[in-house]
């Protein structure tokens, strides 16, 4: 078992509150950056949402 399985296991039935997590630590690192870095970190928020299958409407993605 590799370790993303692991943590999608410990992630199955808490997808809502990782995805909070994953928009919290996004805005937390265009905070610091003072957002030079917004494109990049809205990409790789995309691609946890997708590697752990969080997000909550993949039609229509978030904005940020």
């Amino acid at each position: 078992m590799s370790f993303m399985d692991k943590i999608k296991g410990m992630l199955k039935g808490h997808e809502g509150t990782a995805d909070k997590g994953i928009d919290k630590g996004g805005d937390y690192i265009d905070q610091r950056t003072g957002n030079k870095y917004q494109s990049q970190v809205d990409t790789g928020q995309d691609k946890l949402r997708d590697e752990f299958g969080t997000r909550q409407d993949r039609g229509n993605p978030p904005q940020s």
